[in-house]
């Protein structure tokens, strides 16, 4: 059986039979095991860590200068943005 992923990609799924050759052959081998399920939730979840706190993602129109200053400044130029921001929100209370 075929699945396609979201990007497009398509995957080659074992039939039945293949995975239950594929399950003796963990099972035979010594060295191996399947894991259950405690131990695959145990498993360090993989990518990016969640954030304790979360952002609103917004569209925003900016003019050219500012953009062009700020992604000027490298890697990461929209957390200054919202750096610049919240100083601007903090001063004005």
């Amino acid at each position: 059986m075929q699945v396609k992923s979201k990007s497009g990609r398509i995957f080659d799924l074992p039939s039945d039979e293949d995975d239950a050759k594929i399950r003796e052959g963990i099972a035979n081998d010594t060295d191996t095991y399947e894991l259950s399920t405690e131990e695959v939730k145990a498993m360090r979840p993989m990518g990016r860590p969640k954030a304790e706190v979360t952002k609103d993602s917004v569209t925003i129109r900016l003019s050219p200068e500012v953009t062009s200053y700020f992604r000027g400044t490298g890697k990461g130029w929209q957390t200054r943005v919202d750096k610049v921001l919240k100083e601007y929100v903090s001063a004005q209370q």
